[in-house]
């Protein structure tokens, strides 16, 4: 069937007839075969309806053959090469012993490539080898520097990603014929759990058999930390369990105490018995954190000689305790209206644990027993004492101290003030028992309140609309819906106050009055409604009337809705317990823990006075050690966006708190030197081990099981070279064809006209026509 220049032949057709034609062609001659076949069923004899069914079938079959034109199409053809991927690990894993006490497992893989190289280069008549480092990424390199021995500094092991780069990287058209993979096993990317289905479906959708060689028989002596499960935030004063998983190879019946120290200070701790033949431990660390804050805990186990690493026996994470409710205390001289909706409020609100006391004495009572001046029995020494921090905002509501002489209560205001410095909440609201009137102005709650208290000075019983002040136009607690326009509008539709307190505003930078009364005048000029104040690590805000519920009951009666006068108080109390969406400066590292080497990278927000961007202000930041030795500095200024990005030059492994700093006041121009700086602070990790040292085991049956999903063979570098599966190569057609036809033989129209004349000759004589 061949001719000289030809080497692959096949069937073809020359007829000019389309497919569909010759399809129904084709139907009728099936068509004349069952015809006969019918017309025959009533034939006693079977010689005669054989031998008449089978001249049918012939003339049929010959007749289809001649419309068909069969023909012989030769081809000249070539299989095209195509390639097989050598794929060596080049991560750290690979510097560990291949048992302990032997050589590198990056030097046996060199020492199996020396042995064997012979027999791949072997292949290379069926195939073009590609030879291939792999970790993180794919990179080519020489076959002889392989032989040597690579350097093996990779700080991930992806043998799915480095499969699929080969696969993905055939150029010219060239597909892959299949891959040998040299490695430890020790994934730690997309197959760190094993091949689960997913992953066993990636690797057969690549169509190509992966052969396998392991590297390592055994794991070297060695305690880890291998991982950490904790959620990504807990609530304070509510346990918390911190999952560790702990990894123990050549160990015998030891204890291993496991400590958990945030920044330092060890919060919880565990001992663990370790078992011979057993390599895998779970210890839950159950601890209750006692503040708010991002903080970076670290999990240690101690290292013990002999190990083959040291640096995996510690792992630190990010955590973010947040307040599961805001504690409130509610303190009240005398049941009111505005008591009774901010109560209630308060109260409704699910994220809010309140405590309130009602005192029923007036300062022209005469004093008496102290069960008489509460609803209950005022714990004085007990609520503003030792569980005083355990409030995050304290409420004093048309409060006055005087009448309270039995209980002492003046004594407990410095503690009260000393409250708000070191970081809690004070709101004032107004009264005829508060501000002036109760003589606020003479205590050390001066030093913090927002407003100055004017003694004896008296409400101010003039209706008075408060409008917003500059500053107050675009602060949180004053905003009550978005738009500056529309914010004042909502303002200015709320009904106005029957009476305001008489203060004054201060001059305080850390001061600033958000709402004014242009009807009630101090010295000339307006009176302060609200006002707010920074003091040290805390906050006060000032209300200075005792009708703040107009803004919801009346507004509501007028056709309106109480909704300004819900969002006003929540804004207030977010604002007061610094909720972090509404301080000036936040920081936000890009990720909460970093590998080893790589540069912290810091997101620093700032927002202006009024809390619109703050652009261009200077941003500093820095990366303090749980001693407080600062380690790492940078500055930067904020875009336009009031967002700065800096990049921190890389610490030693630890735990580090970020504390960044930005003058909101301050933009492009000169900075003044008493502007306030604002703060910031978080918590970033540097891990001592990367995932390639958080594990020194070596991975075979992973290898095996990578090798039987694919069609492929495994092996170790001590067995030898297993058989290297290929899939077979592409045949394309390179060069010229020829069809020779086989349906223009003259014997086959004979035969046709044979078989019709033979049924014709047959049926005329058996009387069938």
């Amino acid at each position: 069937m061949s001719e000289a220049g030809y080497n692959a032949w096949r069937l073809t057709s020359l007829s000019p007839w389309p497919r569909p034609v010759l399809v129904l062609l084709a139907l009728a001659a099936v068509g004349a075969v069952l015809l006969a076949w019918r017309a025959l069923r009533s034939e006693p004899r079977r010689g005669r309806r054989a031998a008449l069914l089978a001249l049918r079938t012939a003339s049929a079959l010959l007749a289809l053959f001649l419309l068909v034109e069969p023909a012989v199409r030769l081809l000249q053809t070539a299989r095209l090469k195509n390639r097989l991927a050598v794929l060596v690990d080049a991560s750290r894993s690979m510097n560990f012993p291949v048992e302990p006490g032997g050589t590198s497992r990056s030097n046996a893989a060199a020492a199996f490539l020396r042995r064997h190289r012979g027999e791949l280069e072997a292949l290379g008549d069926r195939v073009s080898l590609e030879w291939h480092t792999f970790e993180r990424d794919l990179a080519p390199v020489d076959p002889s520097a392989l032989a040597q021995g690579v350097p093996a500094r990779g700080g991930r092991t992806d043998v799915l990603g480095a499969l699929k780069a080969a696969a993905a990287g055939g150029g010219a058209g060239r597909k892959l014929a299949g891959a040998l993979v040299i490695s430890d096993g020790a994934d730690n990317a997309a197959l760190a759990e094993g091949l689960a289905a997913v992953g066993r479906a990636e690797l057969r959708a690549l169509g190509i058999p992966v052969t396998t060689v392991s590297v390592g028989t055994g794991a070297p002596k060695d305690l880890a930390v291998e991982r950490v499960a904790v959620d990504d935030f807990a609530f304070v004063r509510n346990t918390v369990t911190v999952e560790v998983g702990l990894a123990a190879r050549g160990f015998g019946n030891e204890e291993v105490p496991i400590v958990l120290r945030r920044e330092g200070a060890v919060v919880a701790r565990a001992t663990v018995r370790l078992e011979p033949g057993k390599e895998r431990y779970a210890v839950p660390l159950p601890f209750a954190p006692d503040t708010t804050g991002t903080f970076v805990f670290t999990v240690a186990a101690p290292v013990y000689p002999g190990e083959a690493v040291v640096e995996n026996n510690a792992r630190s994470f990010v955590l973010r305790v947040i307040r599961d409710r805001v504690r409130v205390l509610l303190v009240a001289g005398r049941p009111s209206w505005d008591e009774r909706f901010l109560r209630a409020l308060l109260k409704q609100d699910p994220n809010i644990d309140l405590v309130s006391f009602f005192i029923l004495r007036t300062s022209t009572d005469l004093a008496g027993p102290q069960e008489e001046l509460s609803l209950i029995p005022f714990p004085v020494s007990e609520i503003f004492g030792e569980q005083l921090r355990t409030f995050d905002a304290v409420f004093f509501v048309n409060f006055a101290y005087q009448p309270y002489r039995s209980l002492d209560i003046e004594r407990y205001l410095p503690a009260l003030r000393d409250y708000v410095k070191n970081g809690g909440a004070l709101a004032m609201l107004g009264g005829e028992q508060s501000f002036g009137e109760a003589r606020y102005g003479q205590t050390a709650l001066s030093e913090v309140l927002p407003v100055e208290a004017l003694d004896g000075l008296g409400i101010a019983s003039e209706v008075s609309r408060p409008r917003l002040t500059s500053e107050g136009r675009r602060h949180p607690v004053t905003s009550l819906t978005a738009g500056e326009g529309a914010n004042e509008a909502a303002w200015s539709a709320l009904p106005p106050l029957p009476d305001v307190n008489r203060t004054r505003a201060l001059t305080a930078s850390a001061a600033r009055v958000l709402l004014e009364s242009p009807t009630v005048l101090i010295e000339g000029r307006p009176a302060p409604v609200v006002a707010v104040r920074e003091v040290g690590s805390g906050r006060t805000l000032a209300v200075t009337t005792d009708s703040s519920w107009f803004w919801g009951f009346v507004a509501a009666e007028e056709g309106g809705s109480n909704r300004a006068y819900q969002r006003f108080w929540n804004n207030a109390l977010r604002w007061l317990v610094r909720d972090p969406a509404l301080t000036p400066v936040q920081v936000e590292p890009d990720r909460p823990a970093v590998e080893p080497g790589e540069p912290v990278g810091l997101s620093v927000s700032v927002r202006a006075p009024d809390y619109g961007p703050g652009a261009g202000a200077p941003v500093t930041a820095e990366l303090a050690s749980e001693s407080g030795h600062v380690v790492a500095r940078g500055e930067a200024a904020a875009g336009p966006d009031g967002v700065a990005h800096l990049d921190l030059a890389t610490p030693g492994p630890g735990a580090y708190k970020v504390v960044a700093t930005g003058r909101p006041r301050c933009g492009a121009g000169p900075c003044p030197p008493d502007a306030p700086v604002e703060r910031a602070t978080g918590a970033v990790a540097v891990r001592a081990s990367g995932p390639e040292d958080a594990d020194a085991a070596p991975r075979p049956e992973l290898l095996r099981a990578i090798a039987e999903a694919t069609g492929g063979a495994s092996s170790s570098t001590d067995r030898g070279l297993p058989e290297v599966r290929l899939n077979d190569p592409e045949v394309v057609e390179v060069g010229r064809r020829k069809d020779v036809p086989i349906w223009d033989r003259g014997w086959f129209l004979a035969g046709l006209v044979l078989s019709l004349a033979g049924e014709w000759m047959l049926r005329r004589r058996w009387g069938y026509w």
